[in-house]
């Protein structure tokens, strides 16, 4: 361990108008953000700092005008410029602004803009979705369409308008955005959780809860100055870490056109890191390795590895050199990337350390804006999520012998409380006012913190053993042809009182039949053997179940474990 490890360079924050002023101050003409209007275009688009401060001037002013502030607004579409400049503008004009996934059904997007009695929506890309929503939504007096020249019908207007009005309200002499008193503790953001109609958790931030994120998480690990935004805006990871984490620090942000660009994008934009969610890292992971064992150099990709890992318990680093072909699919210049929303297997991390890219692993939920703990760029530990961001409680509640317990956490990023629902509140805090995350994990003697699993996924038997499936499904994901797995408590329908620990696995088809594997039950159950043999016996998985598709998945790419049956006859 580094002892002394330094903190890095952080920007306090105190509001989002803050946060626009102070960085188009400090960084003036530098690019903010890029992008292609299209994504085959040869033009890429550069907006700097002090042009997103003027649009969000505009728009800030134009919401207030339109009587916006203090009212609810949806915001339903994927990341863009238009995107950010509407989350920052309201926020800064004192919105409430519900970010909501564009791929929802309609039904979800009605029930969240109706549970949050919506005022205006701020669309993109919705098409028929529109209609239904215009129909059942009765608060809704403004749809604006972020996209310009896309409006759905003639009596919606567009953000250019919108931002236009508000320029000329500017040259006017209103002052109404520059003078409005932000409360950064009074609710600015409802997150939904779930897309459950009508069911679904809001969780409600402040302006201080996310900036605070920011500015107390940044001093644990160093951004570059470019990188590549491929997660959903709607998403606190997203919309916290990578726009207004890295907007605060300088970074130019490019915007990806979705992941069927994202490679092209990657070898062309030249990130130096990249914030993802695990199945986008391991999603890279495999398709290295498929590249390279269809091309026959699997086994001196294996070997440099080992040379490079010899050499550098010497002090000499070759990896730039050694992996050039590899890295070169990412650009060249990929240094690290953040990773944080799920459990990462360490052997992905070792690998991407192998060949020259650091994966910070963290932690967040979005109840905590949403970071709670990372790695640090030169300082991490096997196995853990990192050290707890700066003015942070971390405490581990009712720990059992091996001091795991329930992970509780207090802070000035934790949420005020679930919208309109004080019950709900109420079970998720505890009587010191720490928040309960649901999830399942431990505190080192340093302080750094580990993760076994979630409370909800907790298998209990009859003997009264507890199993945490995350545990098994992180082993048995290291055997060859794994592309996902859910390990779970088979249901059988023969014999219900019968307990068994179920496997079950999405293969990777193709990989197997390269490998001359036919019989895939028999070949993963031949595996499991090998997993059970490092295994307690009450861990030990009783049945390996083959699946021919994915996963069923939400929209932030989670394996929704509720959907899956399983009954295993």
């Amino acid at each position: 361990m580094k002892k002394n490890y330094p903190f890095y360079e952080s920007v306090p924050i105190r509001d989002f108008r803050d946060l626009t002023e102070s960085a188009a101050e400090k960084y003036g003409d530098k690019t903010a953000y890029s992008y292609k209007v299209s994504p085959l275009d040869e033009e890429t688009v550069n907006v700097s700092f002090i042009e997103v401060r003027d649009d969000c001037r505009a728009l800030g002013t134009a919401a207030h005008v339109k009587g916006l502030s203090g009212k609810t607004v949806a915001i339903v579409g994927g990341a863009s410029y238009n995107w950010v400049v509407t989350y920052y503008s309201l926020m800064a004009a004192g919105a409430i602004t519900v970010p909501i996934d564009k791929n929802m059904t309609a039904d979800d997007i009605m029930g969240m803009v109706n549970k949050a009695k919506c005022e205006a929506v701020f669309y993109a890309e919705l098409d028929d979705k529109l209609d239904a929503i215009r129909a059942n939504c009765p608060t809704v007096k403004h749809f604006v369409s972020i996209i310009n020249g896309a409006k759905n019908t003639e009596s919606d207007s567009e953000l250019s308008e919108w931002i236009a009005e508000g320029k000329t309200e500017l040259d006017g002499g209103n002052t109404v955005y520059q003078d409005y008193e932000i409360d950064p503790d009074k609710l600015a953001t409802i997150v939904f959780t779930s897309g459950t109609t009508g069911k679904g958790k809001g969780v409600m931030l402040t302006q201080t809860n996310i900036a605070s994120d920011m500015s107390q998480g940044m001093y644990l690990f160093s951004i570059t100055d470019k990188t590549l935004m491929a997660l959903p805006p709607h998403h606190t990871f997203g919309s916290t870490v990578n726009f207004v984490g890295h907007f605060a620090l300088g970074c130019n942000v490019y915007i990806s056109n979705g992941i069927k660009y994202f490679q092209r994008e990657m070898k062309e934009q030249k990130p130096k890191h990249l914030v993802l969610v695990p199945l986008f890292v391991e999603t890279l992971y495999k398709r290295i390795w498929a590249t390279a064992e269809k091309s026959g150099q699997a086994p001196k990709l294996r070997n440099a590895m080992k040379l490079s890992n010899g050499l550098r318990k010497t002090g000499i680093d070759l990896r730039k050199k050694l992996f050039k072909s590899v890295t070169a699919n990412f650009g060249g210049n990929l240094e690290m990337v953040i990773c944080g929303g799920a459990a990462l297997n360490q052997d992905i991390i070792d690998f991407f350390d192998a060949i020259g890219i650091t994966i910070l692993n963290g932690y967040g939920i979005t109840e905590c804006a949403p970071l709670i703990s990372c790695n640090r760029n030169k300082l991490q530990k096997m196995g853990s999520v990192g050290i707890p961001i700066i003015g942070e409680e971390v405490k581990i509640a009712d720990p059992d012998e091996n001091g795991e317990g329930e992970i509780c956490v207090k802070g000035p990023n934790v949420m005020i409380g679930y919208y309109e629902d004080e019950e709900a509140t109420a079970a998720v805090f505890d009587e010191e006012g720490y928040f309960k995350t649901g999830d399942y994990g431990k505190l080192d003697e340093e302080g750094w913190l580990y993760i076994t699993g979630r409370l909800k996924n907790l298998i209990i038997f009859s003997n009264g053993k507890n199993v945490y499936p995350e545990e098994i499904e992180a082993e048995v994901s290291r055997i060859w042809g794994v592309n996902e797995v859910v390990v779970y408590a088979g249901e059988s329908r023969q014999n219900p009182s019968k307990e068994v620990i179920v496997a079950e696995i999405y293969p990777d088809f193709d990989g197997l039949k390269e490998r001359g594997i036919t019989d895939v039950k028999k070949y993963f159950t031949t595996e499991m053997k090998n997993v059970n043999a490092n295994m307690v016996s009450y861990k030990s998985v009783g049945l390996v179940k083959i699946r021919d598709t994915e996963f069923p998945k939400n929209t932030s790419r989670k394996i929704t474990r509720f959907a899956i049956d399983k009954s295993i006859d």
